[in-house]
């Protein structure tokens, strides 16, 4: 009897424990199959999210690029429109004689002198009248600083010589610390031109003036004007340094007298018979 149980519960084991294994099997399968699809749902989830941050984080740096360079733009403009309008370079009131005479000292007297000056700025293009930086001597001694308007003056270029009488002559120490604007670079040709100084060959500094550094004439009794600028034999020129260099003295209208009047002699003291000529209006 016991032995016919025990063939009945193996007849059932061989034909239930298959099902019950398969099902098993199934049902883990799938459960893995989705768990499966779950993580790589997720993984796929996360990533197009990073993805889109990532994007949304290029865009917004374009975006702040885009408007960074947009409002510097647009800064420029502003800063452009806000700034006056820059005025029109000055019309030439100051130049050095591109030629003198070709008579040394002798340049007619101040009537002479001022017609070369007229003479070569017309050339140049000015419609302004000018006179010539000379002072005479004698009972009707005239200053040099008298007979040139009262400034400003300008160069060829647009560049500021001094502003007026006093500025240009120093008339007070705070001025003469200063010091006017003439100098190598500026003293230029009515053509814009420049003119040799020391150190170029030939040195061509020693400007003719015949005043003393306040831009009046002497008052002693030697001859610093060549006969009043009528003479190339007898007399000296007191001259200037037009780049203000020089090994005594470096003033710009009244450094050192001339070896003589003769075109010979302002060569060999470092000129060429070449002075100042200022607009007097």
């Amino acid at each position: 009897m016991r032995f016919t149980k025990l063939m009945a519960y193996r007849r059932i084991l061989t034909f239930v424990a298959p099902k019950v294994i398969e099902t098993v099997v199934l049902r883990y399968a799938s459960l893995l199959c989705y768990l499966t699809y779950r993580r790589h749902a997720n993984e796929h989830r996360r990533s197009f999210q990073a993805k889109s941050n990532s994007e949304e984080t290029r865009m917004n740096k374009i975006q702040l690029i885009v408007a960074a360079i947009t409002l510097s733009i647009a800064g420029s403009f502003l800063a452009l429109a806000q700034q006056p309008a820059q005025a029109p370079p000055q019309p030439m009131s100051f130049f050095i004689a591109s030629a003198g005479s070709g008579h040394g000292a002798n340049l007619g007297g101040l009537a002479g002198a001022d017609k070369l000056c007229q003479t070569l700025a017309t050339a140049a293009g000015s419609t302004k009248t000018f006179h010539a930086y000379l002072s005479t001597q004698g009972p009707n001694a005239v200053n040099a600083r008298d007979r040139i308007g009262s400034g400003p003056w300008y160069n060829a270029k647009g560049e500021k010589i001094a502003n007026n009488l006093a500025d240009l002559h120093g008339d007070t120490l705070d001025l003469a610390r200063l010091g006017n604007n003439l100098g190598k670079i500026s003293g230029l040709t009515e053509k814009g031109g420049a003119i040799n100084g020391r150190g170029d060959t030939p040195n061509t500094h020693d400007m003719l003036t015949g005043s003393q550094t306040d831009g009046t004439a002497f008052k002693d009794t030697a001859d610093h004007t060549c006969g009043n600028w009528t003479s190339e034999t007898t007399g000296t020129a007191q001259l200037g340094h037009f780049d203000r260099s020089g090994a005594n003295n470096q003033s710009w209208n009244s450094a050192h007298p001339s070896r003589g009047c003769s075109q010979e002699n302002l060569v060999s003291t470092g000129g060429a018979g070449l002075f100042y000529c200022f607009a007097i209006n």
